[in-house]
């Protein structure tokens, strides 16, 4: 579950780079409205017009439509909203008339990505693909290694940092807070929660880490950003 690599490139594609390859066609690459950035597809936004002319966040790039991506960062949604770089490729896209940018955009954004983090984990709950609290988490380590750590955002440093001692080998995030642990585990206060290796730790983390380039956390100890995901120590 590594994260894959990521390409930056300067405002022109780069030479490697065909330039369909960026655009909303066939391939996993695509390219940044705001930065010039080309990055696989699973680190970006993508999005389209609507009906009605407003602008939409496809999450799942499901939508129909020509649609353009963005980073998965607030500082580029941000940029495309300023630079008025949202509207040029709408236009490019096809989109006539005026183009609607709902007001918060990259906070919209932000609270559908951590609602997408919640499912997977409200599925792999039911599942029976992760298990919720400290000592749960310690005991079944002995037996079975966890694929995805997950310590909430506001927990206890102290907590966190053990917890990722005994599973030394996964993956960690701490990107929701104990109120969204709590509201996908179904149980109250929950600050430790672990994933096996599979598809839904995959894809979690993959979510993950695109929320993380939208949120800023209070964590215990003070204001900061938390890494959505990285190889424990």
């Amino acid at each position: 579950m590594q994260a894959p690599p990521l390409t930056p490139s300067s405002d022109a594609p780069a030479p490697s780079v065909a330039l369909g390859a960026t655009d909303d066609g066939p391939g996993p690459i695509r390219r940044c409205i705001a930065t010039g950035e080309t990055l696989e597809r699973e680190a970006m936004i993508r999005y389209v017009v609507g009906p009605d002319g407003t602008l939409v966040p496809d999450l799942k790039a499901v939508l129909p439509g020509r649609g353009f991506w963005t980073c998965a960062r607030r500082d580029a949604v941000d940029k495309a909203i300023a630079k008025k770089l949202f509207v040029k490729a709408a236009a490019r896209a096809g989109h006539q008339g005026p183009l609607t940018i709902p007001d918060g955009l990259a906070d919209r954004i932000e609270t559908m990505l951590a609602r997408r983090c919640m499912d997977i984990l409200g599925l792999a709950r039911r599942a029976g693909e992760v298990t919720a609290g400290y000592d749960k988490i310690e005991s079944q380590s002995r037996k079975a290694p966890f694929g995805l750590l997950l310590g909430a955002s506001d927990g206890a440093a102290d907590g966190k940092r053990k917890l990722r001692s005994i599973s030394a080998a996964a993956m960690h995030s701490e990107i929701l807070t104990s109120a969204e642990l709590s509201l996908a585990m179904g149980r109250e206060n929950a600050i430790h929660a672990a994933f096996k290796p599979g598809r839904l730790a995959e894809q979690f983390l993959g979510e993950a880490r695109r929320l993380a380039g939208f949120r800023l956390l209070v964590a215990a100890n003070g204001p900061e950003l938390p890494r959505a995901g990285a190889q424990a120590e």
